[in-house]
C-alpha cells in the first residue's frame, strides 16, 4: 500500500511552496515522523516528516513549486521492508566475548566481526535556519568516540550547538571545519562493531611502549585529544582581550581543550629581556619601515555576522524608517535606585539597574499606543495585547536579541533577573532559539559603551525600536533657574508605514514622562 504525502497547509496567507532540500534519496527505508525534505514559502521554511515508515517514492524534485495539496512524494508501506531491515541490522555472527585480551585483538580478529557505519547529519535546529557552519571538531578522523560524547560544534546565523555522538565506534570526518552544510548533510560517520577494539588497543598499548623510556610525559602526549591547545569561542575572545596566545595556555577541558574557566585564569607571560642591540643599519632601517607599513589579513564572516548584515540591510530597504528623539532628565530615577538599591539587592538577590525602570515604562507606553506593539503581515497589521520585551546583548560571536516575555506581568525584580539570566546566556554562547525569538519591541543601550546619541535600526518584523545612550551632566532650565542634571537622550526608530509621527512622538513622550516621575510606574497612573 502506498501513502501519498501531500503539500501541507502552512499559513492562511501561503498558497505554494517551494522544494528546497531533499533530505532522503529514492527509494529509501524512511521512519515515521522522520524528516524528509524541506519546504520554502515566501516567508519561513518549513519541515515535511514522514507519516508512516516505509520505502520513499520522490515525486517533486529541488527546485520544483507546489500548490498547498499537490502531491509531494508517496510512501510503500508494507511487511517486506521491514523485514528487510531487521534483517539488515542483525549481526551475522555472534559478537566476539569481551573478555578478549587487548594484545590479542588484531586485524584478522577485526575483519570477523560485524560493523555498521552510521552517518552522523546535521540535525534540525530550527525552521528559519537551512544550512550551518563547522566550528571546531573535538575530535579527529580515527578516533574513538563514545555514545553522546560532544565531537563538534557547529555555528547557525543565530547560535552556537554542539553535537554528540549518535553511538560509540570509529569517527571519520566528512565536512572540515569551516564548511557549510545543509541541514540533513552529512557531517561526519561512526563505525560500530568489531574495528573499534584495534583502535583502542592501540591507543593503550602506546603508553606501555613509551613507558620504557623512563619519561613521564609520554602518558601525557598519549592522553591529550585532538582538542588541545584549541580554545572554546568564549575562551578565545577572553584570550584576544588579554593579548595572550592560546599556546600560552593549559587547557583543562575535554581533550585538551581550553575553556573559559582557563582563559580568565591565564595571564600576559613576560617579556624576555633582549642584549642591547647595535646600532641599527641602513638595511634594518628599512626593514623597520615596512614593517611599520603594516599588512592586511582576511577572516570569513560568520553565519551570525552575514544574517545580521542580511538583515539590516532589508530592514532599510523595506520600511519607512524614521526616527524621533527626546531627552530625559534621570535624576529621580537616580535617586530612587540610589536611596533603594542596597535593600533591593538584599531581598531580591539582583542588581537594580535603569533596564527595569525603562522595560516597565515602555510596557506602559505601548499599551497606551498599540501600533508600536505591532507588526506588518502582507496587508494586514497583527497587534500583539502582550509585551515581548527584546533586549540587544553585545555576545562574543555578535549582535543577539534574547526576548523578555510577558515583561508587562513582571516586578522590577523580575525584569533584572531576566536581563541578567539572558545576558549571561548570551556572553557563553548558550541562548537557545526560543530564547531569542518572538520579540514584540526591542530596547538596545549604545550608553554602555559611551555612545550619545544614535539611530538603532528596526529589529524586523517589529516595527519599533528604543535606544538608550550615555547618561552626561548638562545645565538645563528647571522652574526659570538654570541647574545642572544628568541627562539621557532617547531615540525611537519606527515604521512610517503603520505608525504615524504623533504617534511615535507620544510613545517617546511618554516614556520621558514614567521615567521623569517613577512614582507613576508603582501606581499604575
Amino acid at each position: 500500500m502506498a501513502i501519498d504525502m501531500k503539500v501541507p497547509a502552512v499559513g492562511e496567507s501561503i498558497t505554494e511552496v517551494t522544494v528546497a532540500t531533499w533530505n532522503k534519496k529514492e527509494g529509501d527505508h524512511v521512519k515515521l515522523d522522520e524528516v524528509l525534505c524541506e519546504l520554502e514559502s515566501d516567508k519561513a521554511t518549513f519541515e515535511l516528516p514522514a507519516e508512516a515508515e516505509g520505502i520513499l517514492h520522490i515525486v517533486a524534485k529541488e527546485g520544483d513549486v507546489l500548490p498547498i495539496g499537490a502531491v509531494i512524494c508517496s510512501i510503500e508501506v508494507g511487511g517486506v521492508q521491514a523485514e528487510v531491515k531487521v534483517a539488515d541490522s542483525a549481526p551475522a555472527v555472534a559478537p566476539a566475548p569481551a573478555a578478549v585480551p587487548a594484545a590479542e585483538v588484531g586485524p584478522v580478529a577485526a575483519a570477523s566481526g560485524v560493523t555498521q557505519v552510521i552517518e552522523v547529519k546535521v540535525p534540525a535546529v530550527g525552521e528559519s535556519i537551512s544550512e550551518v557552519t563547522v566550528s571546531v571538531w573535538n575530535k579527529k578522523s580515527g578516533d574513538v568516540v563514545k555514545l553522546d560524547e560532544v565531537i563538534c560544534e557547529l555555528e547557525s546565523d543565530k547560535a552556537t550547538f554542539e553535537l554528540p555522538a549518535e553511538a560509540a565506534g570509529v569517527l571519520e570526518i566528512v565536512a572540515e571545519p569551516g564548511a557549510v552544510v545543509a541541514i540533513g548533510g552529512i557531517l561526519a560517520k561512526i563505525t560500530v562493531g568489531a574495528s573499534a577494539p584495534v583502535v583502542v588497543s592501540d591507543a593503550v598499548s602506546a603508553p606501555v611502549i613509551a613507558a620504557g623510556s623512563g619519561s613521564g610525559s609520554a602518558s601525557v602526549s598519549a592522553d591529550a585529544g585532538y582538542a588541545a591547545g584549541h580554545p572554546s569561542p568564549a575562551a578565545a575572545k577572553i584570550l584576544d582581550e588579554k593579548g595572550v596566545s592560546a599556546a600560552d595556555v593549559a587547557g583543562t577541558g575535554v581533550g585538551g581543550r581550553i575553556t573559559k574557566e582557563d582563559a580568565m585564569a591565564a595571564s600576559k607571560p613576560a617579556a624576555v629581556s633582549a642584549p642591547v642591540a647595535a646600532a641599527p643599519t641602513a638595511a634594518s632601517l628599512g626593514a623597520s619601515a615596512a614593517v611599520a607599513q603594516g599588512g592586511t589579513r582576511r577572516e570569513k564572516m560568520s553565519s551570525l555576522r552575514k544574517t545580521v548584515a542580511r538583515r539590516l540591510v532589508a530592514v532599510k530597504n523595506e520600511t519607512a524608517m524614521l526616527t524621533t528623539f527626546n531627552e530625559v532628565d534621570m535624576k529621580p530615577v537616580m535617586d530612587l535606585r540610589g536611596k533603594y538599591k542596597d535593600k533591593f539587592k538584599e531581598k531580591h538577590g539582583v542588581g537594580l539597574g535603569f533596564m527595569s525602570f525603562f522595560t516597565k515604562a515602555v510596557c506602559v507606553a505601548l499599551k497606551e499606543f498599540p501600533s508600536v506593539n505591532a507588526k506588518i503581515d502582507g496587508e494586514e497589521i497583527v497587534y500583539h495585547d502582550y509585551c515581548d520585551i527584546s533586549i540587544a546583548v553585545s555576545a562574543p560571536k555578535g549582535l543577539v536579541v534574547p526576548v523578555i516575555r510577558s515583561a508587562e506581568h513582571l516586578s522590577l525584580a523580575g525584569i533584572e533577573s531576566e536581563v541578567v539570566r539572558l545576558a549571561g546566556k548570551a556572553r557563553e554562547n548558550k541562548l537557545s532559539l526560543e530564547e531569542m525569538s518572538g520579540g514584540t519591541f526591542t530596547i538596545t543601550n549604545g550608553g554602555v559603551f559611551g555612545s550619545m546619541l544614535s539611530t538603532p535600526i528596526i529589529n524586523a518584523p517589529q516595527v519599533a525600536i528604543l535606544g538608550m545612550h550615555n547618561i552626561v551632566e548638562r545645565a538645563v532650565v528647571v522652574d526659570g533657574q538654570v541647574v545642572v542634571r544628568p541627562i539621557m537622550y532617547l531615540a525611537l526608530s519606527y515604521d512610517h508605514r503603520i505608525i504615524d509621527g504623533r504617534e511615535s512622538v507620544s510613545f517617546l513622550v511618554r516614556v520621558k514622562q514614567l521615567l521623569e516621575d517613577p512614582a507613576r510606574l508603582l501606581l499604575d497612573i
